[in-house]
């Protein structure tokens, strides 16, 4: 007797990601440096908790973020560093591209994360009250530092919990940590076209779909269209076209940085219409006495942040924030923070208040204005 099997075909918009592949339904709560959102969304930190809550959890899984750099200054770095280090500390797997000739020297500079332990942060709390008061001596600071070494050691297994953490831009990250063997790093600068780095990335994301434990990986790529490496414009975005694709049924998350100012204008927005997060950082003058009386805390701030587009899936609509522009300051001259720009207030105003302006009706005596 023959035996009819019906197999049933389920079809899927093409406006929304295919949630068997994707990279949120691989992945569990418990999975280290993994936040889980709706709609089995998950994220990996940034490595700057203000953006991880201004983006709504962080960087998107399976996603591209592009930051466009200033040709001014290098402030790009300190998201680039931010976001190495983040995947340092969980342990993920990291692979790093870069147009210099030792990229794996750019480990040297990823910064040390801050105990944020309940005893270290009323610490902290009570060294920066005495700093305001007493002000900075240098025997304090001697004192300060060993007990921020001491406390990092001790809770260091507290730290490697959390999502996301501050980290120290003064101190470095500790050596033994970057000596893991899932850390890779490989310079594009001699390279005649993208295929080897984009056989490194595909072999880099196939070891993730094969580890059996839901480690999240992260792609960091500076400044892909660096002049010295001389890939031409259809190349580069021939790439990060194939390197979306490879991204949207894995479990990572990849960064570029792009100097949009030596890209042809047509180029830089097929760029921008590519990623799947785009952020901007424009460094500020040090001496821009207009910018100053302008804004509040222009002292504290480094550069300012500008948030093009935010990751989004199985949704056509965009997300829309109450501001786009945010202040990037280094709190406590330690750790980045993101603020609200705020402006400062008019000096040398005059006019009458409003709760001493007369009435608006009637003749006014020696005036020929009637109203």
């Amino acid at each position: 007797m023959a035996t009819t099997t019906t197999t049933t075909t389920v079809r899927s918009s093409s406006f929304s990601r295919n949630m068997s592949t994707s990279a949120g339904s691989s992945v569990s709560s418990s999975t280290p440096g993994i936040k889980l959102g709706p709609g089995s969304t998950a994220f990996v930190s940034s490595g700057i908790p203000d953006l991880d809550k201004l983006l709504g959890g962080g960087y998107l899984l399976g996603s591209i973020v592009m930051v466009m750099e200033d040709a001014e200054a290098p402030h790009h770095l300190l998201l680039l560093r931010n976001f190495m280090a983040q995947g340092v500390i969980h342990r993920q797997p990291l692979l790093f591209a870069s147009p210099a000739d030792e990229p794996r020297a750019f480990l040297g500079t990823l910064p040390a994360p801050v105990a944020t332990s309940k005893e270290e942060r009323q610490r902290l709390t009570r060294s920066d009250h005495n700093e305001q008061e007493q002000g900075l001596r240098i025997a304090w600071q001697y004192k300060k530092y060993f007990g921020e070494q001491q406390a990092s050691d001790a809770h260091n297994k507290d730290v490697e919990q959390e999502f996301s953490h501050n980290f120290d831009l003064r101190k470095s990250i500790e050596r033994r940590m970057l000596n893991a063997p899932n850390i890779d790093c490989i310079s594009i600068q001699k390279f005649a076209n993208l295929a080897p780095l984009r056989k490194h990335c595909s072999s880099f994301l196939s070891k993730l779909s094969g580890n059996g434990v839901g480690l999240a990986g992260r792609i960091a790529i500076q400044s892909l269209c660096a002049p010295q490496c001389g890939f031409s414009d259809w190349d580069m975005v021939s790439f990060v076209r194939s390197l979306r694709a490879m991204l949207l049924s894995s479990k990572a998350v990849a960064m570029i940085t792009f100097p949009s100012s030596i890209l042809l204008p047509s180029f830089s927005k097929r760029w921008q219409h590519l990623a799947d997060t785009l952020l901007s950082v424009r460094a500020i003058p040090d001496e821009d006495k207009d910018l100053a009386k302008l804004l509040t805390g222009y002292q504290e701030m480094v550069g300012l942040l500008h948030v093009h587009k935010v990751a989004q899936i199985n949704s056509q609509v965009p997300v829309i924030l109450e501001t786009s522009t945010f202040s990037l300051k280094l709190h406590r001259r330690r750790f980045l923070a993101l603020e609200r720009l705020n402006q400062a207030p008019v000096e040398g105003s005059s006019g009458t208040s409003y709760g001493t302006a007369g009435p608006c009706s009637g003749s006014l005596k020696g005036s020929s204005i009637d109203f």
